[in-house]
């Protein structure tokens, strides 16, 4: 039966040869998710993990594990989206490559920290509040939209490094890519839109490796949960999903480029906060 536990108290889960219905949904959601990478600069994050979590439930995988399988997943996958992204963003010229090498070590130790230890320590519930109240509070600033004035400055290259820990350490827990985070504050500090979202699609690839560095450490004594998956990485998922999110980036950030994005922010704005109240209800429901 799947998801029975077995006299020796491990789970065990058949989901047997990838069937096309099932491919079929993770190629849709690396293409939408690969679009809004180029557009908007996000990784995809908070779309993939409540809809990986639910494609896993459906092929009856235990919920704690379930969520912690989709993060990995998610986050893993942003290591492929983010390469497509951030060469058009550079091809634009909109990439600030000294500002990504100062975020980049805070970035790497937060993200591994992360991955390998928080992860797996706290429970799969926990995870699905904290990913929820993340889910909402994104979903509220793309709804309500405006972008955040220029207030000040960049700080020096030890804040940069602080500010990347933090970055590196919830996008980790949530399997973002970091855009929430970074493009508010790099606005804040006067780094134009534009290049903002470029910066932020090319900090895409240095939290994907450093959480998935840490997401394999804090996976690497796990019993293989699913056919084909590495500790808590899903690695067909991870694979398909690459696939359409690589070929559909280029066309997003072409898009950025050429139209305003306000409405398309505001609709992704309530798809994240119907996901957010997905992910509270897997929650509650334990």
């Amino acid at each position: 039966m799947v998801g029975r536990a077995e006299a020796a108290g491990r789970l065990t889960f058949d989901l047997g040869p990838l069937g096309p219905l099932f491919v079929a949904e993770l190629l849709l959601l690396g293409t939408v998710v690969g679009f809004l990478a180029g557009m908007l600069g996000i990784g995809g994050g908070m779309m993939m993990v409540p809809i990986i979590t639910l494609l896993l439930l459906e092929r009856g995988v235990e919920a704690g594990l379930a969520v912690k399988m989709a993060i990995a997943t998610s986050g893993a996958s942003i290591l492929f989206t983010s390469v497509s992204s951030l060469l058009a963003h550079h091809r634009h010229g909109a990439v600030r490559w000294p500002l990504v090498a100062a975020f980049a070590p805070g970035i790497a130790i937060g993200g591994v920290a992360a991955g390998a230890g928080v992860l797996a320590l706290v429970r799969g519930q926990w995870l699905a509040i904290a990913f929820a109240a993340f889910n909402a509070i994104v979903a509220w600033r793309m709804w309500t939209g405006g972008t955040p004035k220029g207030e000040r400055g960049l700080p020096g290259p030890a804040a940069l490094v602080s500010v990347g820990a933090v970055i590196g350490f919830i996008c980790a827990l949530v399997g973002a890519g970091g855009a929430f985070l970074s493009v508010p504050f790099m606005t804040r500090c006067s780094v134009p839109m534009r290049e903002a979202v470029g910066t932020s699609a090319a900090l895409g690839f240095p939290v994907a490796l450093a959480s998935t560095v840490g997401y394999v450490a804090g996976g690497w004594s796990l019993p293989q949960a699913l056919p084909g998956a590495l500790g808590y990485l899903y690695l067909p998922g991870i694979l398909i999903v690459a696939l359409a999110s690589v070929l559909m980036a280029p066309l997003g950030a072409r898009m950025a480029h050429r139209m305003p994005v306000a409405r398309l922010r505001r609709a992704f704005g309530l798809l994240l906060g119907v996901l957010a109240a997905y992910m509270a209800w897997q929650a509650m429901k334990g």
